[in-house]
């Protein structure tokens, strides 16, 4: 079957149009990173700062593409937490990976602004916009941008398929006491729900944070003193 020359053409421009769309949704990475989704195929990613739901509101900056990125060691040790859990039909969901320093720099502009209380129900009840700071619950440099810091909860799946967070007894970036990981108020079971993940996050060289169940820090982190700032 022949084609005429114009047919030709626009197949041609389609498939070049699709291939840029592409290249920009993935852009290429610094040495040392890599996307989460590539290195472990079935982790689970929901980015919050690349949506609407989180404390700020609305999308954050350094966000656009809404991939999941770490540096290699962090990916590599994150696997292995994978493979441990996958047996008992588990898996991790990753809120947060690599984390441009503009988007730091964009929670600094939104903590300074004591006018914007509009997510102060869902995110802070119980703590002052002011004392944010203070705190620990926003800082101007972020482990995250070092490229080795993940935020995450594990995960299992119902007979159809779908993702269940187990439960932690608070939801994820809640500012106050009950996200501490050893808050005493939260119930047996999310306490249990809890230690499982940092026991299996640490076993695999993860350190954790004090204030946050849900965040972690590769031990051995390859940039300990670099703050990056490219999207992602």
């Amino acid at each position: 079957m022949k084609y005429s020359p114009i047919l030709l053409s626009i197949a041609l421009l389609a498939m070049v149009g699709v291939t840029s769309c592409l290249a920009q949704e993935r852009p290429g990475l610094p040495e040392g990173f890599v996307y989460l989704d590539e290195a472990i195929p079935d982790i689970a990613i929901e980015l919050k700062y690349a949506t609407g739901d989180n404390f700020v509101g609305h999308p954050i900056d350094g966000y656009g593409h809404g991939h999941a990125i770490l540096s290699e060691p962090a990916a590599a040790a994150l696997a292995d937490v994978q493979a441990e859990l996958q047996p008992f039909g588990l898996g991790l969901k990753v809120f947060d990976a690599y984390r441009p320093q503009r988007a730091v720099d964009h929670f600094v502009r939104w903590g300074e602004d004591l006018d914007d209380q509009r997510t102060k129900p869902d995110f802070y009840p119980d703590v002052a916009k002011e004392d944010l700071f203070e705190e620990g619950y926003i800082a101007a440099r972020s482990g995250h941008s070092r490229g080795s810091t993940v935020d995450l909860t594990i995960f299992y799946r119902d007979e159809s398929g779908a993702v269940h967070e187990l439960d932690m007894g608070s939801g994820y970036d809640f500012f106050g006491p009950i996200s501490w990981p050893d808050s005493p108020a939260v119930t047996a079971q999310q306490r249990a729900n809890r230690a499982l993940l940092q026991n299996v996050m640490t076993s695999h060289g993860f350190n954790h944070y004090a204030r946050e169940w849900w965040h972690f820090t590769l031990a051995d982190e390859p940039y300990p003193d670099t703050y990056f700032d490219f999207p992602n």
